[in-house]
């Protein structure tokens, strides 16, 4: 049987049908063959599920006999087995034909919550550009889940679009330091920090202040935050490595967290991030 909600796999489509899938819905993989009873057991009680959730999780069925290498590669050596997938790696198993009862518990923690449901009903109201519904319902799904991941950085997303800095900032504290959500917390995070120092930026009083004192530490620190806040990259990065060179306690080591937040803001592979995250590490470990 396939259908929307139930797919044949193979080596070639397990990467995009189940690996790149599962980030964005769980996937759960039948490990199954032809000459197997239990699978044969199994098997269209997974479909039933699968169809009677309609589509709260996928269903992938591979044939072990003609992929064997799958099997090999996650450790498949009794059948049926049955591996559920999130975020790209498995999180949950089990092998034999279990009974209805035990696996719909087995699916039960890999179903969307009623957080994960509002959660959803907010993103799309966000996308259609009813942010103050959105924000009630992202808040209505965090009264559900305080730690729900999605619900923190999809109502931090609305509250920086609004330019409420300090509740946005707030609001990514509380996504815990694991998964997908979290790194994208870190980064949203960086530039909103970065953003800041937008406001009040005068570059040519700073320059003159520089110019006066080469020496004055938070005339050069202040130049540098608005630089970035600028996106004026390159320069910021320089002006404010050159503080740290100088002083890189000054101001509780505010340029090297600048600089930090900036290498979070351009991107790991940026060639400015490496460059001068090489520079960083000359000045710090000299």
């Amino acid at each position: 049987m396939t259908s929307r909600f139930v797919l044949d796999v193979d080596d070639t489509s397990f990467e995009s049908e189940v690996l790149a899938r599962s980030r964005t819905v769980p996937v759960v993989v039948d490990f199954w063959a032809g000459w197997c009873a239990p699978c044969r057991a199994l098997g269209p009680l997974l479909e039933r599920l699968a169809e009677e959730h309609a589509g709260a999780f996928v269903l992938a069925k591979v044939d072990v006999d003609a992929n064997p290498t799958l099997a090999e590669a996650f450790a498949v050596r009794s059948i049926p087995a049955v591996k559920a997938f999130r975020d790209g790696a498995v999180v949950a198993s089990f092998e034999g034909a279990l009974g209805e009862g035990r696996v719909r518990s087995f699916l039960a923690p890999l179903l969307p919550t009623r957080a994960d449901e509002i959660a959803a009903e907010a993103a799309t109201l966000a996308a259609a550009g009813h942010l103050n519904a959105a924000e009630e319902r992202f808040r209505a799904a965090l009264a559900e889940s305080p730690a729900h991941s999605g619900a923190n950085l999809g109502l931090a997303r609305l509250l920086a679009e609004q330019e409420r800095t300090d509740e946005a900032l707030a609001v990514l504290e509380r996504i815990v330091a694991v998964g997908t959500e979290h790194a994208e917390a870190e980064r949203l995070a960086a530039a909103l920090r970065t953003r800041a120092s937008r406001a009040g930026f005068d570059e040519a009083e700073l320059r003159a202040r520089l110019a006066a004192k080469p020496d004055d530490p938070d005339a050069r620190l202040e130049l540098g935050l608005g630089l970035a806040a600028c996106d004026r990259h390159e320069e910021a990065l320089e002006t404010l490595l050159e503080c740290v060179r100088r002083d890189p306690k000054h101001r509780d080591e505010a340029a090297r967290r600048a600089i930090v937040d900036l290498f979070s803001v351009l991107g790991p592979d940026d060639p400015l991030t490496q460059r001068f995250r090489a520079g960083l590490a000359r000045v710090l470990f000299r």
